[in-house]
């Protein structure tokens, strides 16, 4: 734990969202003199700026000016959403003024063990799972923290978390891009392309990754997947104690979590233990039972008890937006899986069902590769919906409809609303519509949750 006086200290904050009015509020009311600036005009700060009222701010709307650079800045804060490549943050950089971020902050000074989650998908689901096993095992006074990029950033409690706490943080790529100060016990769920739109490539997106684990001492503990390529390369760059996780049993004395018989076990690498049933397991998909192994994997390294694991499995029926079942409307059920903002998040949603689907693809585009779930597609799935800025490109890497093959047909749409219409039209007794888009809903929405309340609103609709 590092105190750090901010008495004095003039600070930049990009960005006035969540991430970015948390951290203010933390630093003035530590003494520190901030400008926060936003690119939106001040016509849309209006809920920004009433969070903020009362606090001595200064606000910047409408870009980034590089003249911000002359306020004699100790620190920029940036949120999770400013891509790094901002002309701004270059030229701090050569100028050496110091860029942080609100997860850097909190990681500085927070007095207790942190459990750091991270991948390309996964992260919420099993942050939330890990939460209620740390929930269930913890007793009072202790008490459990779950924030990061789910929730309230956990920055505004820092002054209530004692020693003996436990946080647990999803943090994602844009936040580890430039935090050194990393979790205690880390976990790298898996890595498949996602965010090439913000990183470029996967080795950056990769690297940014990999910086919950590069960044731990030799008394730290780190969680992989080794049945991920993406997370298991990273084996070599542990420090500390390694717990894996996969469905199959690990070989060689290695330390981790796994299934047989259908019964979740952990072995040290020697002793194996029986954790829990599958049957205990609510959640649909192969995807989400590694989900739970990886949850299990995380909670042995930071100590949390077996019957605590079960406890937080134990009748846990998913996170919002992620498979979540809408409605049965005329035998036909309508899955809301907004969350699903890249081709792998989508094939894992697809592999969950082995009944026909209805599959609504679009949104935008991260410059993801569309084939593998093209050709799955063209294996799994009887009708598909389009729409959103994506549609096209989608449509090529699917290519055309053929009698008697899947899918039957793919139908455009100019937006969300008029593909739930399409898809409701198509759709027959038996089938599964599923919103599983695999693009961003940045053409037509805020944020994956905005989408997902939306399409809910109009399923119910229907009549």
């Amino acid at each position: 734990m590092m105190k750090r006086n901010w008495k004095g200290s003039r600070i930049l904050v990009i960005g006035a969202a969540r991430q970015g009015l948390a951290v203010t509020r933390f630093l003035v009311e530590r003494g520190a003199e901030v400008i926060l600036n936003d690119n939106r005009p001040a016509r849309d700060m209006t809920t920004a700026t009433e969070a903020l009222a009362g606090l001595p701010i200064r606000w910047e709307f409408g870009g980034h000016p590089l003249n911000l650079l002359n306020e004699g800045l100790d620190l920029i804060c940036v949120s999770g959403g400013v891509p790094l490549t901002l002309p701004l943050l270059i030229e701090a950089g050569r100028q050496g003024i110091p860029i942080s971020n609100d997860s850097q902050i909190f990681m500085e000074a927070v007095p207790c063990k942190v459990v750091g989650i991270t991948g390309s998908a996964g992260k919420t689901t099993t942050t939330t799972i890990v939460g209620r096993m740390a929930q269930a095992g913890i007793a009072s006074p202790r008490k459990s923290w779950v924030g990061g990029n789910i929730g309230q950033p956990l920055i505004e409690y820092l002054d209530e978390i004692k020693p003996d706490d436990l946080v647990v943080l999803e943090l994602s790529s844009f936040q580890l891009e430039i935090m050194t100060c990393v979790p205690q016990i880390s976990a790298v769920l898996n890595i498949t392309p996602n965010h090439l739109d913000r990183h470029g490539t996967m080795e950056a997106y990769t690297a940014a990754k990999a910086r919950i684990i590069t960044h731990q001492s030799t008394g730290d503990t780190t969680i992989l997947n080794r049945e991920d390529p993406g997370s298991w390369n990273l084996a070599g760059d542990v420090r500390g104690q390694l717990i894996s996780f996969g469905l199959q049993k690990p070989v060689g004395g290695l330390a981790g979590t796994y299934v047989e018989n259908r019964i979740l076990k952990f072995t040290d690498g020697q002793i194996q233990n029986e954790l829990f049933p599958q049957e205990k397991i609510l959640l649909r998909g192969e995807h989400n039972l590694i989900n739970v192994l990886a949850a299990c994997a995380i909670a042995i390294g930071a100590g949390i008890p077996q019957e605590a694991m079960r406890a937080g499995v134990e009748d846990f029926h998913g996170v919002a937006h992620r498979l979540e079942l809408v409605r049965v409307r005329q035998g036909v059920e309508w899955y809301n899986d907004s969350i699903a903002t890249a081709p792998e998040r989508t094939i894992a949603a697809i592999r969950a069902f082995d009944t026909p689907l209805v599959l609504m693809l679009g949104g935008r585009d991260k410059n993801l590769p569309w084939e593998d779930l093209a050709a799955l597609v063209h294996d799994r799935v009887k009708h598909v919906v389009l729409f959103g800025e994506a549609a096209a490109k989608i449509q090529k890497a699917l290519g055309e409809t053929f009698p008697g093959r899947n899918p039957q047909t793919i139908q455009h749409c100019n937006n969300l609303f008029d593909a739930v219409q399409a898809a409701a039209s198509v759709a027959k007794a038996g089938d599964c519509v599923l919103l599983s888009p695999g693009g961003t809903s940045y053409d037509e929405f805020k944020d994956f949750e905005e989408r997902g309340e939306q399409y809910r609103k109009w399923v119910n609709q229907l009549t």
